[in-house]
């Protein structure tokens, strides 16, 4: 996935605008005027272990927001967790793991 297609995806997720785009990166914000940013740059090889970097989301409706990425092509994830754990391990697009809490 290039990188602007995985920020937009991000940007959706967060129900952020993305800001300024480029060949190597893009930049989403809550708001055109208010930082801070984030930036999500290329990467060209492929992810063989566990990310650097893991998202927490702390949604109102926790089904709810499961479901709403879900439908936008976010995936569930096996990564050791039990049953009886208050979080959902999802991951994005290109397999970035990140969770939805409880």
């Amino acid at each position: 996935m290039r990188t602007f297609t995985l920020g937009r995806w991000w940007a959706e997720a967060l129900g952020w605008v993305v800001i300024d785009e480029n060949e190597t990166e893009i930049e989403i914000r809550q708001s055109p005027d208010r930082l801070p940013g984030i930036i999500v740059g290329i990467d060209r090889e492929e992810k063989v272990v566990k990310n650097r970097l893991h998202l927490d989301l702390r949604p109102d409706d926790q089904a709810a927001e499961v479901a709403r990425l879900l439908d936008l092509g976010a995936r569930r994830v096996d990564v050791g967790q039990t049953r009886d754990e208050p979080w959902v391990v999802l991951a994005d697009p290109e397999g970035n793991e990140f969770c939805i809490l409880g």
